[in-house]
């Protein structure tokens, strides 16, 4: 498939998946169709890089469908001059599509394979603000912070205080919410009310939940 294809399938995956479901930031919308989801799955993917549905990647990590990528970026508020950090990066498709709104996204990921593909992807398409870390999901990456939005990409049981202790002044943190043995998870945003860290529900969301971020079971005898 040649790049007339990939840039009608993205502009049809703009049209149909992503403006129709509340997205209205320009700005986000215009990364959608400009970022190239093609690069960042293998050559046996390519061809269904559009489809409205989660795409399975190597690992058991998937990227997810554009439609809840974007309402969750959406929902993070991002501005020119940010510093975000995505958790479970796998191969660096959102992180491309923050880079395009923000002044500089660190994208953590515990594959090593998959950090490679997300250096290597986010180098070829000319994203410079960007950058790809091997780490454990679960601490984030403090160093860099702190942070004014983090996008978890994948479910969670639950967010680590260490993680939300990140945010800076006013930051969001935005993951898909969804607890143990629940049928469906929730898109929500975790910002700082007094001492404490509130999480707001956004809308239902069918994310598979990211094996760090779930709760330690606790046997009953």
């Amino acid at each position: 498939m040649d790049d007339t294809h990939f840039s009608h399938a993205r502009q049809t995956m703009v049209d149909c998946q992503i403006r129709p479901t509340k997205v209205t930031d320009e700005a986000i919308i215009d990364a959608f169709a400009t970022v190239p989801r093609e690069a960042f799955v293998g050559r046996n993917q390519r061809a269904i890089a559009y489809v409205d549905e989660d795409l399975p990647l190597p690992g058991g990590r998937c990227m997810m469908e554009p439609m809840v990528m974007a309402r969750m970026i959406q929902a993070l508020q991002v501005s020119k001059g940010d510093n975000v950090l995505v958790i479970g990066a796998a191969t660096g498709y959102g992180t491309a599509i923050l880079a395009k709104l923000a002044g500089s996204v660190i994208a953590v990921e515990t594959r090593a394979q998959m950090v490679e593909k997300a250096q290597e992807t986010l180098v070829s398409i000319g994203t410079d603000n960007a950058v790809a870390i091997k780490g454990r999901l679960t601490e984030g990456f403090a160093m860099e912070g702190p942070y004014d939005a983090i996008l978890v990409e994948g479910a969670v049981e639950t967010v680590p205080e260490r993680i939300l202790k990140q945010l800076g002044n006013g930051g969001r943190l935005v993951a898909v919410w969804r607890p143990a043995d629940a049928a469906a998870g929730v898109a929500s945003v975790w910002t700082m009310a007094g001492d404490d860290f509130v999480r707001k529900p956004l809308f239902d969301a069918q994310v598979p939940v990211l094996d760090e971020f779930r709760c330690r079971r606790e046997f009953v005898f």
